[in-house]
Protein backbone atom coordinates (compact mmCIF):
# COMPACT_ATOMS: atom_id res chain seq x y z
CA UNK A 1 0.00 0.00 0.00
CA UNK A 2 1.20 3.53 -0.79
CA UNK A 3 0.00 6.74 0.80
CA UNK A 4 0.49 10.31 -0.37
CA UNK A 5 1.93 12.52 2.33
CA UNK A 6 1.59 16.27 2.59
CA UNK A 7 4.10 17.97 4.89
CA UNK A 8 2.80 19.89 7.89
CA UNK A 9 5.30 22.66 7.29
CA UNK A 10 4.73 22.98 3.57
CA UNK A 11 3.52 26.55 3.87
CA UNK A 12 6.17 29.17 4.47
CA UNK A 13 5.67 30.98 7.75
CA UNK A 14 6.30 34.67 8.32
CA UNK A 15 8.28 35.41 11.45
CA UNK A 16 5.48 37.55 12.84
CA UNK A 17 1.77 37.04 12.26
CA UNK A 18 -0.88 39.46 13.44
CA UNK A 19 -4.19 37.68 13.48
CA UNK A 20 -7.32 39.53 14.40
CA UNK A 21 -10.75 37.96 14.73
CA UNK A 22 -13.51 39.20 12.49
CA UNK A 23 -16.50 39.25 14.84
CA UNK A 24 -15.94 41.51 17.88
CA UNK A 25 -19.62 41.76 18.61
CA UNK A 26 -20.18 38.02 18.85
CA UNK A 27 -21.55 36.52 22.01
CA UNK A 28 -19.47 34.56 24.51
CA UNK A 29 -17.51 37.31 26.27
CA UNK A 30 -17.57 40.89 27.45
CA UNK A 31 -16.53 42.05 23.99
CA UNK A 32 -17.70 45.62 24.40
CA UNK A 33 -15.08 46.38 27.06
CA UNK A 34 -12.08 44.81 25.29
CA UNK A 35 -12.16 46.15 21.73
CA UNK A 36 -9.15 48.37 22.44
CA UNK A 37 -7.05 45.59 23.97
CA UNK A 38 -4.49 43.35 22.29
CA UNK A 39 -3.06 40.12 23.68
CA UNK A 40 0.29 38.81 22.45
CA UNK A 41 1.01 35.10 22.12
CA UNK A 42 4.38 33.58 21.17
CA UNK A 43 4.63 30.30 19.30
CA UNK A 44 7.94 28.63 18.45
CA UNK A 45 8.80 27.53 14.94
CA UNK A 46 6.19 26.41 12.44
CA UNK A 47 4.62 23.59 14.46
CA UNK A 48 1.44 25.59 15.07
CA UNK A 49 0.14 25.80 11.48
CA UNK A 50 -1.67 28.81 10.00
CA UNK A 51 -5.13 27.26 10.32
CA UNK A 52 -4.71 26.84 14.07
CA UNK A 53 -3.40 30.37 14.52
CA UNK A 54 -6.34 31.76 12.60
CA UNK A 55 -8.76 29.72 14.71
CA UNK A 56 -7.25 31.02 17.96
CA UNK A 57 -7.41 34.62 16.77
CA UNK A 58 -10.99 34.38 15.56
CA UNK A 59 -12.27 32.52 18.62
CA UNK A 60 -10.45 34.87 20.97
CA UNK A 61 -12.05 37.95 19.41
CA UNK A 62 -15.49 36.35 19.31
CA UNK A 63 -15.29 35.45 22.98
CA UNK A 64 -13.56 38.54 24.36
CA UNK A 65 -13.76 41.35 21.80
CA UNK A 66 -10.00 41.82 22.07
CA UNK A 67 -7.39 41.20 19.37
CA UNK A 68 -4.91 38.35 19.48
CA UNK A 69 -1.46 38.98 18.01
CA UNK A 70 0.54 35.81 17.37
CA UNK A 71 4.30 36.13 16.94
CA UNK A 72 6.58 33.29 15.83
CA UNK A 73 9.92 32.84 17.60
CA UNK A 74 12.77 30.65 16.40
CA UNK A 75 13.91 27.66 18.45
CA UNK A 76 17.46 28.96 18.31
CA UNK A 77 16.44 32.32 19.77
CA UNK A 78 13.72 31.40 22.24
CA UNK A 79 15.85 31.13 25.39
CA UNK A 80 17.41 34.57 24.80
CA UNK A 81 14.09 36.16 23.89
CA UNK A 82 12.27 34.71 26.89
CA UNK A 83 15.09 35.73 29.21
CA UNK A 84 15.04 39.34 28.03
CA UNK A 85 11.33 39.87 27.31
CA UNK A 86 9.40 37.86 29.91
CA UNK A 87 10.49 40.05 32.88
CA UNK A 88 9.70 43.27 30.95
CA UNK A 89 6.04 44.16 31.48
CA UNK A 90 6.09 46.48 28.46
CA UNK A 91 7.42 43.84 26.06
CA UNK A 92 6.45 40.49 27.57
CA UNK A 93 4.28 38.12 25.59
CA UNK A 94 1.07 37.58 27.54
CA UNK A 95 1.01 33.87 26.70
CA UNK A 96 3.93 31.88 25.34
CA UNK A 97 4.88 28.43 24.15
CA UNK A 98 8.07 27.11 25.75
CA UNK A 99 10.02 23.93 25.08
CA UNK A 100 9.19 21.28 27.68
CA UNK A 101 12.82 20.89 28.77
CA UNK A 102 13.16 24.68 29.06
CA UNK A 103 10.12 25.07 31.28
CA UNK A 104 11.72 24.21 34.67
CA UNK A 105 14.30 27.00 34.46
CA UNK A 106 11.68 29.67 33.84
CA UNK A 107 9.06 28.34 36.23
CA UNK A 108 11.62 28.21 39.03
CA UNK A 109 12.65 31.78 38.21
CA UNK A 110 9.08 33.02 38.70
CA UNK A 111 8.54 33.93 35.04
CA UNK A 112 5.01 32.52 34.79
CA UNK A 113 1.68 33.16 36.45
CA UNK A 114 0.38 30.57 38.91
CA UNK A 115 -2.53 28.89 37.11
CA UNK A 116 -3.15 26.13 39.64
CA UNK A 117 -6.73 27.30 40.00
CA UNK A 118 -7.27 26.51 36.29
CA UNK A 119 -5.64 23.08 36.31
CA UNK A 120 -8.85 21.03 36.57
CA UNK A 121 -10.73 23.34 34.21
CA UNK A 122 -8.05 22.95 31.52
CA UNK A 123 -7.92 19.16 31.69
CA UNK A 124 -6.55 18.16 35.09
CA UNK A 125 -5.43 14.56 35.31
CA UNK A 126 -6.09 14.07 31.59
CA UNK A 127 -3.09 16.29 30.77
CA UNK A 128 0.28 14.65 30.05
CA UNK A 129 1.77 14.02 33.52
CA UNK A 130 5.45 14.40 32.55
CA UNK A 131 4.75 17.76 30.88
CA UNK A 132 2.69 18.92 33.85
CA UNK A 133 5.60 18.00 36.13
CA UNK A 134 8.16 20.16 34.32
CA UNK A 135 5.77 23.12 34.52
CA UNK A 136 5.17 22.83 38.27
CA UNK A 137 7.06 24.08 41.32
CA UNK A 138 6.24 22.99 44.86
CA UNK A 139 2.88 21.60 43.81
CA UNK A 140 1.76 24.70 41.91
CA UNK A 141 1.15 24.80 38.16
CA UNK A 142 2.80 27.48 36.05
CA UNK A 143 2.94 25.96 32.56
CA UNK A 144 0.89 23.11 31.13
CA UNK A 145 1.43 20.83 28.11
CA UNK A 146 0.68 22.37 24.73
CA UNK A 147 1.36 19.46 22.38
CA UNK A 148 3.57 16.38 22.38
CA UNK A 149 5.60 14.40 19.91
CA UNK A 150 7.38 11.13 20.53
CA UNK A 151 10.22 9.17 19.00
CA UNK A 152 10.07 5.82 17.33
CA UNK A 153 12.12 3.99 14.74
CA UNK A 154 11.74 3.86 10.98
CA UNK A 155 13.31 1.04 9.01
CA UNK A 156 13.91 -0.33 5.55
CA UNK A 157 11.98 -3.58 5.39
CA UNK A 158 13.81 -4.61 2.25
CA UNK A 159 17.22 -4.29 3.93
CA UNK A 160 16.13 -6.01 7.15
CA UNK A 161 14.65 -8.85 5.10
CA UNK A 162 17.75 -9.18 2.93
CA UNK A 163 19.86 -9.43 6.08
CA UNK A 164 17.61 -12.19 7.41
CA UNK A 165 16.25 -10.17 10.32
CA UNK A 166 12.72 -9.99 11.71
CA UNK A 167 11.61 -6.37 11.49
CA UNK A 168 9.42 -6.74 14.59
CA UNK A 169 11.94 -7.44 17.39
CA UNK A 170 10.19 -8.24 20.66
CA UNK A 171 12.74 -6.70 23.04
CA UNK A 172 15.45 -4.07 23.20
CA UNK A 173 18.11 -6.77 23.41
CA UNK A 174 16.71 -8.36 20.27
CA UNK A 175 16.65 -4.97 18.51
CA UNK A 176 20.29 -4.35 19.44
CA UNK A 177 21.37 -7.72 18.09
CA UNK A 178 19.35 -7.26 14.90
CA UNK A 179 20.83 -3.90 13.93
CA UNK A 180 24.36 -5.18 14.63
CA UNK A 181 23.70 -8.24 12.45
CA UNK A 182 22.34 -6.04 9.65
CA UNK A 183 25.43 -3.84 9.78
CA UNK A 184 27.70 -6.87 9.53
CA UNK A 185 25.70 -8.39 6.68
CA UNK A 186 25.38 -5.11 4.75
CA UNK A 187 23.32 -6.91 2.08
CA UNK A 188 23.46 -4.03 -0.42
CA UNK A 189 27.22 -3.53 -0.09
CA UNK A 190 26.97 0.16 0.91
CA UNK A 191 30.06 2.05 2.07
CA UNK A 192 29.82 3.33 5.68
CA UNK A 193 26.52 1.50 6.07
CA UNK A 194 24.66 1.58 9.41
CA UNK A 195 22.23 -1.04 10.61
CA UNK A 196 21.16 1.66 13.06
CA UNK A 197 22.16 5.24 12.24
CA UNK A 198 22.81 7.01 15.56
CA UNK A 199 24.76 10.26 15.55
CA UNK A 200 27.59 10.54 18.06
CA UNK A 201 25.98 13.57 19.74
CA UNK A 202 22.39 12.38 19.37
CA UNK A 203 21.63 12.15 23.09
CA UNK A 204 17.90 12.77 22.70
CA UNK A 205 17.58 9.40 20.98
CA UNK A 206 20.42 7.68 22.85
CA UNK A 207 19.06 8.30 26.35
CA UNK A 208 16.39 5.69 25.65
CA UNK A 209 19.00 2.99 26.36
CA UNK A 210 19.77 4.57 29.73
CA UNK A 211 16.08 4.84 30.59
CA UNK A 212 15.27 1.32 29.33
CA UNK A 213 17.76 -0.18 31.78
CA UNK A 214 16.29 1.72 34.73
CA UNK A 215 18.86 4.51 34.68
CA UNK A 216 18.31 8.24 34.98
CA UNK A 217 20.26 11.34 34.02
CA UNK A 218 19.60 12.82 37.45
CA UNK A 219 17.33 12.27 40.45
CA UNK A 220 15.89 14.54 43.14
CA UNK A 221 17.42 13.48 46.46
CA UNK A 222 17.44 15.17 49.86
CA UNK A 223 16.07 18.42 48.50
CA UNK A 224 18.29 18.78 45.44
CA UNK A 225 18.98 17.35 42.00
CA UNK A 226 21.91 14.93 41.72
CA UNK A 227 23.36 13.49 38.49
CA UNK A 228 23.24 9.68 38.31
CA UNK A 229 24.91 8.73 35.03
CA UNK A 230 27.27 6.42 36.93
CA UNK A 231 24.54 4.27 38.52
CA UNK A 232 24.71 0.55 37.64
CA UNK A 233 21.52 0.91 35.61
CA UNK A 234 22.77 3.93 33.66
CA UNK A 235 26.12 2.26 33.03
CA UNK A 236 24.39 -0.80 31.56
CA UNK A 237 22.65 1.49 29.10
CA UNK A 238 25.93 3.24 28.27
CA UNK A 239 27.59 -0.12 27.61
CA UNK A 240 24.82 -1.01 25.16
CA UNK A 241 25.18 2.37 23.47
CA UNK A 242 28.93 1.93 23.12
CA UNK A 243 28.32 -1.47 21.55
CA UNK A 244 25.86 0.07 19.07
CA UNK A 245 28.20 2.94 18.23
CA UNK A 246 31.00 0.49 17.51
CA UNK A 247 29.07 -2.28 15.80
CA UNK A 248 25.85 -0.85 14.36
CA UNK A 249 26.37 2.82 13.50
CA UNK A 250 28.72 4.60 11.13
CA UNK A 251 27.05 7.95 11.66
CA UNK A 252 29.42 10.90 12.16
CA UNK A 253 30.58 11.30 15.76
CA UNK A 254 29.71 15.01 15.73
CA UNK A 255 26.18 14.50 14.36
CA UNK A 256 23.18 15.51 16.45
CA UNK A 257 19.52 14.48 16.01
CA UNK A 258 18.83 16.37 12.78
CA UNK A 259 17.56 14.91 9.52
CA UNK A 260 18.80 11.37 10.07
CA UNK A 261 15.70 10.22 8.19
CA UNK A 262 17.39 11.34 4.95
CA UNK A 263 19.78 8.40 5.13
CA UNK A 264 16.85 5.97 4.91
CA UNK A 265 15.81 7.21 1.47
CA UNK A 266 17.34 5.84 -1.75
CA UNK A 267 18.49 9.37 -2.51
CA UNK A 268 18.14 12.74 -0.85
CA UNK A 269 19.68 16.21 -0.67
CA UNK A 270 21.06 18.41 2.07
CA UNK A 271 20.07 22.05 1.61
CA UNK A 272 21.18 25.24 3.35
CA UNK A 273 18.88 27.92 4.76
CA UNK A 274 18.51 29.47 1.31
CA UNK A 275 17.43 26.18 -0.26
CA UNK A 276 20.70 25.54 -2.07
CA UNK A 277 21.81 21.91 -2.32
CA UNK A 278 25.04 21.41 -0.38
CA UNK A 279 25.28 17.61 -0.44
CA UNK A 280 23.78 14.65 -2.28
CA UNK A 281 22.90 11.59 -0.17
CA UNK A 282 22.11 7.98 -0.92
CA UNK A 283 20.81 5.06 1.15
CA UNK A 284 23.13 4.61 4.14
CA UNK A 285 21.00 3.14 6.95
CA UNK A 286 18.60 0.29 7.61
CA UNK A 287 17.12 1.93 10.71
CA UNK A 288 16.86 5.42 12.19
CA UNK A 289 15.14 6.89 15.24
CA UNK A 290 13.32 10.21 14.99
CA UNK A 291 10.26 12.18 16.12
CA UNK A 292 7.06 10.93 14.51
CA UNK A 293 6.79 13.87 12.11
CA UNK A 294 9.84 12.49 10.22
CA UNK A 295 7.54 10.18 8.28
CA UNK A 296 6.58 13.11 6.06
CA UNK A 297 10.18 13.10 4.76
CA UNK A 298 10.61 9.35 4.24
CA UNK A 299 9.59 7.50 1.09
CA UNK A 300 9.88 7.31 -2.67
CA UNK A 301 10.69 10.56 -4.46
CA UNK A 302 7.67 11.65 -6.51
CA UNK A 303 6.21 14.82 -8.00
CA UNK A 304 3.12 16.17 -6.25
CA UNK A 305 0.09 17.85 -7.79
CA UNK A 306 1.90 21.21 -7.79
CA UNK A 307 4.81 19.83 -9.77
CA UNK A 308 7.07 19.88 -6.71
CA UNK A 309 9.24 17.03 -5.37
CA UNK A 310 7.63 15.15 -2.49
CA UNK A 311 7.96 11.90 -0.56
CA UNK A 312 5.48 9.05 -0.93
CA UNK A 313 5.51 6.47 1.85
CA UNK A 314 5.73 2.94 0.50
CA UNK A 315 4.68 0.12 2.83
CA UNK A 316 6.59 -2.38 0.72
CA UNK A 317 9.89 -0.64 1.50
CA UNK A 318 9.47 1.21 4.78
CA UNK A 319 8.04 0.38 8.20
CA UNK A 320 7.59 1.95 11.62
CA UNK A 321 8.70 0.29 14.83
CA UNK A 322 8.15 1.46 18.38
CA UNK A 323 11.44 0.83 20.16
CA UNK A 324 10.77 -2.19 22.42
CA UNK A 325 11.89 -2.41 26.02
CA UNK A 326 12.82 -5.58 27.88
CA UNK A 327 9.77 -5.54 30.13
CA UNK A 328 7.00 -6.05 27.59
CA UNK A 329 6.43 -2.30 27.30
CA UNK A 330 7.79 0.22 24.80
CA UNK A 331 11.27 1.44 25.73
CA UNK A 332 11.10 4.85 27.41
CA UNK A 333 11.86 7.49 24.78
CA UNK A 334 12.41 11.22 25.03
CA UNK A 335 9.12 13.08 24.59
CA UNK A 336 9.30 16.11 22.35
CA UNK A 337 6.84 18.94 22.45
CA UNK A 338 6.05 22.14 24.28
CA UNK A 339 4.37 23.64 27.30
CA UNK A 340 2.47 26.90 27.42
CA UNK A 341 1.98 29.46 30.15
CA UNK A 342 0.95 33.00 31.06
CA UNK A 343 3.65 35.57 31.74
CA UNK A 344 3.84 36.71 35.35
CA UNK A 345 4.21 40.26 33.96
CA UNK A 346 1.10 40.21 31.76
CA UNK A 347 -1.10 43.28 32.06
CA UNK A 348 -4.13 41.26 30.91
CA UNK A 349 -4.27 38.14 33.10
CA UNK A 350 -7.99 37.52 32.64
CA UNK A 351 -7.77 37.78 28.86
CA UNK A 352 -4.75 35.48 28.95
CA UNK A 353 -6.80 32.95 30.91
CA UNK A 354 -9.56 33.22 28.30
CA UNK A 355 -7.02 32.30 25.63
CA UNK A 356 -5.89 29.30 27.68
CA UNK A 357 -9.49 28.11 27.85
CA UNK A 358 -9.69 28.21 24.05
CA UNK A 359 -6.38 26.34 23.70
CA UNK A 360 -7.59 23.55 25.99
CA UNK A 361 -11.06 23.36 24.48
CA UNK A 362 -12.19 20.19 22.74
CA UNK A 363 -12.25 22.02 19.41
CA UNK A 364 -8.64 23.20 19.53
CA UNK A 365 -7.26 20.03 21.07
CA UNK A 366 -8.93 18.06 18.27
CA UNK A 367 -7.44 20.40 15.67
CA UNK A 368 -3.95 19.77 17.09
CA UNK A 369 -4.40 16.04 16.67
CA UNK A 370 -5.73 16.41 13.14
CA UNK A 371 -2.53 18.28 12.27
CA UNK A 372 -0.37 15.46 13.63
CA UNK A 373 0.48 17.12 16.95
CA UNK A 374 -0.21 15.07 20.05
CA UNK A 375 -2.99 16.87 21.97
CA UNK A 376 -2.25 17.76 25.59
CA UNK A 377 -5.48 16.15 26.79
CA UNK A 378 -5.55 12.36 26.43
CA UNK A 379 -9.32 12.44 25.84
CA UNK A 380 -8.62 13.76 22.35
CA UNK A 381 -5.79 11.40 21.33
CA UNK A 382 -8.17 9.75 18.84
CA UNK A 383 -7.97 12.92 16.75
CA UNK A 384 -4.49 11.80 15.66
CA UNK A 385 -6.17 9.17 13.50
CA UNK A 386 -5.69 5.43 13.20
CA UNK A 387 -2.87 4.98 10.68
CA UNK A 388 0.43 3.36 11.63
CA UNK A 389 2.04 6.73 12.39
CA UNK A 390 -0.67 7.75 14.84
CA UNK A 391 -0.55 4.33 16.49
CA UNK A 392 3.25 4.48 16.81
CA UNK A 393 3.10 8.01 18.23
CA UNK A 394 0.52 7.06 20.84
CA UNK A 395 2.24 3.80 21.78
CA UNK A 396 5.72 5.33 22.07
CA UNK A 397 4.39 8.28 24.05
CA UNK A 398 2.71 5.92 26.53
CA UNK A 399 6.09 5.26 28.16
CA UNK A 400 7.92 8.44 27.21
CA UNK A 401 10.08 10.49 29.56
CA UNK A 402 11.47 13.99 29.82
CA UNK A 403 14.80 15.32 30.97
CA UNK A 404 15.06 16.16 34.70
CA UNK A 405 12.68 18.86 35.87
CA UNK A 406 15.65 20.69 37.37
CA UNK A 407 15.85 24.50 37.38
CA UNK A 408 19.26 24.44 35.71
CA UNK A 409 18.44 22.13 32.82
CA UNK A 410 18.16 24.99 30.30
CA UNK A 411 21.71 26.02 31.20
CA UNK A 412 22.88 22.44 30.67
CA UNK A 413 21.35 22.38 27.20
CA UNK A 414 22.83 25.77 26.32
CA UNK A 415 26.32 24.48 27.17
CA UNK A 416 25.87 21.28 25.08
CA UNK A 417 27.03 19.11 27.97
CA UNK A 418 24.99 16.09 26.87
CA UNK A 419 26.25 16.40 23.30
CA UNK A 420 29.84 16.41 24.53
CA UNK A 421 29.17 13.43 26.81
CA UNK A 422 27.61 11.31 24.07
CA UNK A 423 30.35 12.14 21.58
CA UNK A 424 32.84 10.43 23.93
CA UNK A 425 30.91 7.19 24.48
CA UNK A 426 32.13 5.34 21.37
CA UNK A 427 35.85 5.61 22.21
CA UNK A 428 35.70 5.77 26.01
CA UNK A 429 38.15 3.40 27.72
CA UNK A 430 36.39 3.85 31.08
CA UNK A 431 32.65 4.53 30.82
CA UNK A 432 32.25 4.88 34.58
CA UNK A 433 34.89 7.58 34.73
CA UNK A 434 33.31 9.37 31.79
CA UNK A 435 29.94 9.23 33.55
CA UNK A 436 31.41 10.55 36.79
CA UNK A 437 33.17 13.40 35.02
CA UNK A 438 29.91 14.36 33.32
CA UNK A 439 28.03 14.06 36.61
CA UNK A 440 30.33 16.74 38.02
CA UNK A 441 29.44 19.08 35.15
CA UNK A 442 25.73 18.41 35.60
CA UNK A 443 25.80 18.80 39.38
CA UNK A 444 27.30 22.27 39.01
CA UNK A 445 24.24 23.43 37.04
CA UNK A 446 21.24 21.24 37.89
CA UNK A 447 20.09 23.32 40.87
CA UNK A 448 21.05 26.69 39.45
CA UNK A 449 18.18 29.17 39.35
Amino acid sequence: MKRKLVGLAAAAMASTLVLAGCSPAASGGDSGNNSDKTLTMWVIGGDTPPELREYLATEFTEKTGATLKIQEQGWGDIITNLTTKLPDEKNTPDVTEIGNTQSPAFTNAGAFLDISDMYDELGGDKLLPSFVEVGAVEGKNYTLPYYFGSRYTFLRKDVWDAAGQNFSPASLDEFNESVKAITKANPKGIDNFSGFFLGGQDWRDGISWIFANGGEIAEFKDGKWVATLDSPESLKGLEQLQDLYKNASNAPNDMKDANQYQYLNDSDEVKDEDGNVTEDLSLAAATIMAPGWAHWSIGDLVTNDKGEPAREWNDDTFATLVLPGNDGKPAPVFAGGSNIGISAKTQNPELAKDLMRIIYSEEYQTMLGEKGLGPANSDYADSLGSDQFAKALIESASNSKLTPAAPGWAAIESKNIMEEFFSKIRDAKDLKQLAQDTNAQLDALLNQK
